[in-house]
């Protein structure tokens, strides 16, 4: 996999460059939906590939990846607990 590979799943899938795994899995459900053969009268066989690749890609990329359970990656993915806690103690 190369990172080419990563931003083209990514398009496919129209997530941006930040993604829950959550989101991941909606908006594949979503366009899975959307161009499943049974849905559609007009043969979307590619785009469904193409879907389901991306999401293969994404998955196996998130699948490995390491994630950080440091102080300062928590509060970059929780900006409303780190501007609690930075003000916590201040009076109104």
């Amino acid at each position: 996999m190369t990172y080419a590979d990563l931003q083209e799943a990514l398009r496919v899938l129209c997530l941006g460059e930040r993604a829950t795994l959550k989101e991941i899995k909606t908006r594949h459900r979503e366009l899975v939906k959307r161009h499943h053969p049974d849905m559609n009268t007009i043969d979307d066989s590619e785009a469904i590939r193409q879907v389901n690749a991306a999401y293969r890609l994404l998955m196996d990329y998130v699948s490995e990846y390491r994630f950080s359970f440091a102080e300062v990656e928590f509060y970059e993915q929780n900006p409303e607990e780190r501007i609690w806690r930075q003000f916590m103690e201040d009076s109104l």
